[in-house]
């Protein structure tokens, strides 16, 4: 087949969540997990690569960005979609804006949006500023994130530094008033020098309405929802085409395993309804890790009868996670639960593990990374944006579904493992 959309998404979990709402159109989508290795081969139609950049230096997420541009490029395709998270998790030096800019010089682009709402999820943007719910994304949990903490809800004051060229804005009342007003808006701000365009969205149909305006842009930014409409656009096109046929995918029977790192107000009360239900469950201490390693987390695992479906969380309350970075420094201690997490997802395959469900952008790099899974089939979706998705690990296929933090209902890990039984 030949690649007409080529996606890179900044973690892992973003990717199934853009790979899930793609799938929706029955167009095919190809996920590879880090850098292809090769040339392209065997490509579909739509296809993402998931990096684990969202908090790297600047340098290293620009050029790993470049590097996967330039597969897809190789790929055929021919526009292209740099992915992020829909609370737009970042700092003043990045990694959001540069990677744009990067990729449209990489396209001589001289204009691409900015539109990380997501209604389904509750995220939606007014006036440049970015709701989670009810609340400005600087009221919201996110306030507190251990690693890109939100202290601002416009998203023109957030992007600015990030970027060399000016910010502006196509508000909610553009968008409202259709994708001719909007492609009007955009070339007003185009002819004033306005490279980056923050757009309104507060429900599907704006979404529609900005991809229909924008759908001919070499490169659009944003959270998955916005590029949920540009199959069907491209379909009436004639770019790209469904599929007739649909994954048979299946793990091998199989324990399933919860592992989760997000520390996000949603997964403590995943964590707390999934162990609420009988589920044993392991909690992660940093000091204690940094201490004594991993052994006493492999010792418990080891003694998990096949039908427990246990969870190994460092998922933890805004304050404890503030106290373990106050003494172990933010990287380390943010290191160490994820390489642990990691060494766990391999011991519990090992074991006979083949269901997994992770929590977490950053854990579910390292976890991804450790089973040495390069490439993910799309499954059925769990939650808006959350679908369980189908692997290679060791010669072994398995299940696993990679969750943003703050995605799914309180029961959500129970829902998972029902959900690939129906």
């Amino acid at each position: 087949m030949t690649t007409y959309f080529g996606a890179i998404a900044d973690d892992f979990t973003g990717a199934t969540d853009l790979a899930s709402l793609l799938a929706r159109s029955g167009v095919p989508v190809s996920l590879r997990v880090g850098i292809p290795e090769g040339p392209p081969n065997r490509t579909a139609p739509l296809e993402i690569i998931a990096l684990k950049c969202r908090t790297a230096p600047v340098g290293e997420a620009v050029a790993a960005a470049l590097a996967a541009f330039e597969w897809l490029r190789q790929a055929g395709a021919q526009r292209f979609f740099w992915k992020y998270c829909s609370t737009f998790d970042s700092t003043p030096q990045g990694n959001i804006g540069p990677v744009a800019e990067a990729l449209m010089k990489a396209l001589k682009a001289d204009q691409t949006i900015y539109c990380p709402a997501f209604p389904e999820n509750g995220r939606s943007i007014f006036m440049g500023n970015l709701f989670v719910g009810e609340q400005p994304l600087a009221e919201s949990p996110m306030k507190d994130h251990p690693l890109t903490p939100m202290r601002d809800s416009n998203l023109l004051r957030l992007l600015q530094p990030q970027v060399k060229s000016p910010v502006g804005l196509a508000n909610r009342h553009v968008v409202a008033a259709g994708s001719e007003q909007l492609e009007h808006r955009l070339q007003e701000l185009r002819k004033a020098g306005v490279a980056h365009v923050v757009t309104d969205a507060v429900a599907n149909a704006d979404l529609a309405t900005i991809a229909e305006a924008c759908r001919d842009m070499p490169l659009l930014t944003g959270g998955s929802a916005i590029a949920m409409p540009l199959p069907e656009l491209w379909i009436k096109q004639g770019f790209v085409t469904r599929s007739e046929t649909t994954s048979e995918d299946q793990p091998e029977a199989g324990s399933a395993i919860v592992l989760s790192g997000s520390c996000s107000s949603m997964t403590n009360r995943q964590v707390a309804s999934f162990i609420a239900k009988g589920h044993p469950g392991f909690k992660l201490d940093p000091l204690a890790l940094a201490q004594g390693g991993v052994e006493e987390v492999f010792e418990w695992l080891s003694d998990q009868t096949a039908d427990a479906s246990p969870i190994i969380y460092a998922t933890a309350a805004p304050e404890d996670v503030r106290a373990a970075q106050a003494k172990l420094g933010t990287a380390r201690a943010g290191a160490i639960v994820e390489a642990t997490l990691a060494a766990c997802a391999v011991k519990a395959r090992d074991r006979g593990f083949r269901r997994f469900v992770v929590a977490g952008g950053e854990t579910s790099g390292a976890v991804t990374k450790a089973l040495e899974i390069r490439r993910l089939t799309i499954g059925k979706e769990i939650a808006p944006g959350v679908p369980w998705c189908f692997a290679q690990t060791d010669g072994r296929p398995v299940a696993i579904t990679l969750k943003s933090g703050n995605f799914g209902a309180e029961n959500f890990f129970t829902e998972a493992f029902e959900r690939l039984q129906s």
